[in-house]
């Protein structure tokens, strides 16, 4: 199925087994919380609009992600719009440093998300990343409660992000899972992903989602913000991949994302957005084609840093 983009036209995928089709660009809202600058709440209702208008079906959220502020502000965009979209939103991470993976805080969790987001059902509600928990609990009472709150119909399906992918297929095979997110672990920089995940997802049906298509903003002309917690050979990898774009009058951004829209097996792509200029030059990514040699001058350019990752959560959940 495919809607018109002006000149490009929207691909839609099956997520998993869930029965859902999902935009192959998602609408992430990370930066709705401020995480990459400041942004204007109204432009940001316009841009969710646009998006929507122009086939992007799939919203992703976090009450962590400015601490409710994004939930807020999607719930403030989608008004009256609720009915068009695929939502997502996540539990257990509420803070830079809180977490709370209990039965207990997910069934409060996902009254105050059903509330900022205006809905009284959500389509996907996922453990918001894993590693920072303990691999029992997460198995053995959040994901029950997960499901237990899917039997009451206020979530359809269930799912599960992070960093550390072996963790994330140890939690999948112990406690079925619809959806797994995988973010910084595929694109330019890194292509891990593939190497366990990708083929774990589809042998077994569950819908795959690939978050930070520029690295949480390393490809990108600014760089990484200070927040980031990549190691400083990560960040000089990526100016030289930049440095190589600029030579070919490109923008490392934009090729970075076609570069991850282009992956086959992916269901959904996330790209943060908070204005129409940037909904409009994603969706124009729908009609171009990435160049094999400019992406191969990047790989060298990345040399040995590519595939280089950073420990995130508890040191025993690293793979």
């Amino acid at each position: 199925m495919d809607k018109a983009t002006g000149n490009q036209k929207m691909e839609y995928r099956k997520l998993g087994n869930t029965g859902l089709e999902v935009s192959l660009l998602g609408f992430g809202t990370s930066p709705f919380g401020g995480a990459y600058g400041v942004f204007e709440q109204d432009e940001s209702k316009r841009a969710v609009h646009l998006a929507i208008d122009e086939g992007i079906n799939f919203f992703d959220s976090s009450p962590y992600y400015g601490t409710t502020v994004s939930e807020r502000c999607l719930g403030f965009a989608l008004e009256g719009k609720r009915h068009q979209v695929i939502l997502a939103t996540k539990c257990g991470r509420y803070g830079l440093n809180e977490f709370d993976f209990s039965a207990k805080r997910v069934f409060a969790s996902v009254e105050e998300s059903l509330g900022r987001l205006k809905t009284d059902y959500l389509d996907l509600f996922q453990v918001h990343d894993v590693e920072f928990g303990v691999l029992g609990q997460i198995v053995d009472e959040t994901l029950p409660a997960l499901r237990k709150i899917q039997e009451q119909g206020k979530v359809r399906f269930i799912g599960i992000t992070g960093y550390p992918l072996e963790m994330m297929i140890k939690i999948a095979k112990l406690g079925p899972v619809d959806t797994i997110l995988s973010y910084c672990h595929y694109n330019l920089m890194i292509t891990e992903m593939d190497r366990v995940l990708t083929p774990f997802a589809i042998a077994n049906g569950i819908g795959l989602i690939n978050a930070s298509a520029l690295h949480m903003g390393v490809l990108t002309e600014r760089g990484a913000p200070d927040w980031h917690p990549a190691p400083a050979a990560v960040r000089e990898a990526a100016k030289r991949a930049t440095e190589v774009c600029r030579r070919h009058n490109k923008d490392i951004s934009r090729v970075a994302v076609r570069f991850c829209l282009d992956h086959p097996k992916v269901a959904t792509t996330l790209v943060g957005m908070t204005t129409r200029e940037e909904v409009k030059s994603n969706l124009q990514l729908m009609s171009v084609q990435s160049d094999p040699q400019l992406l191969q001058e990047i790989r060298d350019a990345i040399g040995s840093t590519f595939n280089l990752a950073w420990p995130s959560g508890k040191p025993e959940n690293n793979d």
